[in-house]
């Protein structure tokens, strides 16, 4: 039997490598953040930087990183570009990590209202939460 520089049989070593370099990936905070975000469905940048108060470059340093390593993909909508999840089962991986003391964290790592997102997506939601505020309100008086 062959083995490589692990000490590993050749058919296994390239199946633990992907392994490791996807925990690798995923060793950071910020990263996790970012994905548990993306968990909820695609979202631009201002919106992970309004959720999670970090700078848009920072941010940004770290989206590059997922999508080299396979697990964010990106779509650009004007100014805007939408990043979502491009392997569903990250979602799987993460849910039962949890934090070592057994607690699960947060599905947002920050939560903020919508109200300090400039993106296009919260300004829909804000525009309709308005509207349907109003009508209940005209409907109620």
């Amino acid at each position: 039997m062959k083995l490589n520089a692990m000490g590993l049989p050749a058919q296994f070593s390239h199946a633990f490598k992907e392994q490791a370099d996807l925990f690798r990936t995923l060793g950071h905070p910020a990263r996790i953040a970012i994905l548990s975000i993306l968990r909820d469905g695609e979202q631009c940048v201002c919106h992970l930087e309004a959720k999670l108060g970090l700078r848009q470059s920072y941010i940004s340093q770290h989206l590059m990183v997922l999508r080299d390593a396979g697990l964010v993909e990106d779509r650009r909508d004007g100014w805007n570009v939408f990043y979502r999840l491009a392997r569903p089962q990250i979602r799987r991986l993460l849910d039962p990590l949890g934090t070592p003391n057994g607690t699960r964290p947060p599905r947002q790592a920050v939560s903020t209202a919508a109200g300090d997102c400039p993106c296009p997506k919260c300004a829909r939601r804000r525009t309709k939460r308005a509207v349907t505020t109003r009508t209940v309100r005209s409907t109620n008086a």
